[in-house]
């Protein structure tokens, strides 16, 4: 990826690295900022590793929805470490310095992940409504190979898409003005900000490809729980319903929190104001990763009882001697 991106651009750029300003309006609260995000970055790494453990390791979460819970919790373990880590050391260091392609390349994983994780949470609504919909046919349907093919169909199609797409929207870009990146990492707006060139088609490509590549996952999630919804609701019984709709409640709030995150970033009219458009990037980046864990494993009862299971079982486990 690095050589194609270097025998792209290498003759049209006069600079090969580029500065990550950072908070750099909030200069006097660099630490503050630091220890914020850190406690952040360290709780939704904990988070999600606990989750994809647990899906690993404990028999009791063996099943379809589990399985592409542990998928988005390792997803989200990748997304937050191809951010936070050259954030929290910029904020420490003051050095904000990244190279052209590592810049390009981190801007390659966010968008990567970001379509990836539409795919997972589309994929993971198909399987609630199954569950509720359809539970005569669920077990056959939703098989062991169907979970790794919707799976791996997900992070291929996040990456092979948007692989291909940033070559194309990295030949367009010149860098002969300057260096310096107003933004925390790697925005796409950011970079075009700074490019010599005519960027006006490339922002209504960035549009075009979002709503290609993002907006029919979100569509037909929000159509599965139509479904559901309507499903639940033809339960004749009160008790029936909530036990029904208890089992994607996690999963919905989670598509909110996601979806709801982007919205305010990137459909909301844009601002000049640099210190805006960072904070209101870093809802998608940091609320959704930090909020899953807790979600599933707040509103889950079976996620609940096999973390109390397996943290019983370290607190007990004793080595045998040799």
């Amino acid at each position: 990826m690095d050589f194609l991106v270097a025998t792209m651009l290498g003759n049209q750029t006069k600079i090969d690295e580029f500065i990550l300003l950072g908070f750099h309006e909030f200069s006097e609260f660099q630490i503050f900022l630091f220890l914020c995000f850190l406690v952040i970055y360290i709780v939704t790494m904990i988070g999600n590793f606990l989750i994809v453990m647990l899906v690993v390791f404990d028999e009791h979460l063996k099943v379809p929805m589990y399985f592409f819970l542990g998928s988005l919790s390792f997803l989200e373990i990748c997304y937050s470490s191809n951010i936070f880590p050259r954030m929290l050391s910029t904020l420490l260091t003051r050095n904000g310095t990244i190279s052209f392609n590592n810049c390009f390349m981190q801007w390659y994983l966010c968008s990567s992940l970001v379509a990836t994780e539409c795919c997972l949470l589309c994929v993971m609504s198909y399987d609630r409504y199954l569950a509720i919909c359809k539970p005569l046919h669920y077990l056959t349907t939703m098989n062991s190979q169907t979970c790794i093919h919707l799976t791996a169909s997900s992070w291929i199609n996040g990456f092979a898409v948007f692989s291909i797409l940033l070559i194309f929207m990295l030949q367009q870009l010149t860098f002969c003005r300057s260096n310096e990146i107003n933004h925390y990492f790697c925005d796409y707006f950011a970079l075009l900000s700074i490019s010599c060139s005519a960027t006006w088609l490339l922002e209504i490509m960035s549009y075009i490809v979002a709503a290609i590549f993002t907006l029919p996952p979100f569509l037909l999630t929000l159509l599965s729980y139509v479904y559901i919804i309507g499903a639940v609701l033809k339960i004749p019984s009160a008790t029936g319903r909530q036990k029904a709709f208890s089992t994607c409640s996690s999963h919905l709030l989670v598509v909110s929190i996601f979806y709801g995150s982007l919205m305010i970033a990137y459909m909301l009219p844009r601002t000049e104001k640099a210190d805006v458009s960072k904070f209101s990037s870093f809802l998608y980046i940091a609320l959704p990763p930090l909020a899953n864990p807790f979600i599933y494993s707040l509103r889950n009862k079976e996620v609940k009882e096999a973390l109390r299971n397996n943290i019983g079982r370290l607190i007990l486990y004793k080595p045998t001697s040799i």
